[in-house]
């Protein structure tokens, strides 16, 4: 079982909908998926017309090690299941900082799941937090969606700097550019610079309406606009980063 989380430091930087149509992707490869929306605003869970089971919260599984498997609830597409975000994640940052102690929590919530799922996706909030530790503890691939722009890359160093400062594995850490307008100099000057760190890969995806249509739809680009070169540009993304995480 793989882990990757859609995590960045801000928000706006199109996490969900990567990790909505990642997810979808991995799951028409034929691998069993499963995506986790951990984050409270749950927008992963609306694009995907779910919503959480009564019998089980966050809240449960974090403080009485209630069982994940619980929560978990299927999608209309093959091989893909989803746990849906629920109220009590908006006080999971607070429940984490409470077991300080334990940075690996959420990695224990998987660990029942090793057998079950080949990939697991969290949707990740933004923010630094003893919850972003923990992610970080249980993700295989921390994968960070970054805009090419001044403030994105302050906030892709910020991240890299948290690595080091927790002594957290940053080989983790992999980038792509998201929200890329290459009619401009600076989106392009930004690229080809951090291109240079190795930490991203080379395909991106552009800033188009059909990524923002997925609201409109609830649902993944593929399902919608399979011929679009939003669609396009998300399979050869996912085709590289399956590459860098299976090789």
């Amino acid at each position: 079982m793989v882990t990757i989380a859609l995590y960045n430091l801000k928000g706006g930087v199109g996490k969900t909908a990567s990790c909505v149509n990642f997810a979808y992707l991995a799951a028409r490869d034929g691998y069993k998926t499963l995506l986790w929306d951990i984050d409270p605003q749950g927008s992963a869970s609306f694009y995907y017309q779910a919503k959480p089971k009564q019998k089980v919260s966050i809240k449960q599984l974090v403080e009485k090690g209630g069982d994940l498997e619980d929560a978990i609830m299927e999608t209309d597409y093959e091989n893909l299941d989803i746990v849906p975000a629920d109220v009590s994640a908006r006080s999971f940052d607070i429940m984490m900082e409470e077991m300080k102690a334990s940075k690996k929590r959420l990695k224990t919530i998987l660990q029942p799941l090793q057998k079950s799922y080949d990939f697991v996706f969290l949707d990740c909030p933004p923010g630094v937090s003893a919850l972003a530790e923990n992610i970080f503890n249980a993700a295989d691939i921390v994968l960070m969606p970054v805009i090419p722009t001044t403030l994105s890359i302050r906030t892709y160093h910020m991240v890299k700097d948290y690595f080091k400062e927790k002594d957290l594995d940053l080989s983790k850490m992999m980038c792509f550019f998201t929200m890329a307008d290459l009619r401009k100099n600076m989106h392009n000057e930004i690229m080809e610079t951090l291109y240079k760190d190795k930490r991203f890969f080379q395909n991106y995806i552009p800033y188009l309406s059909d990524v923002e249509k997925m609201g409109i739809h609830k649902a993944p680009l593929e399902s919608f606009a399979r011929s679009g070169y939003a669609a396009q540009c998300y399979r050869d993304l996912w085709e590289e980063i399956k590459e860098g995480v299976l090789e």
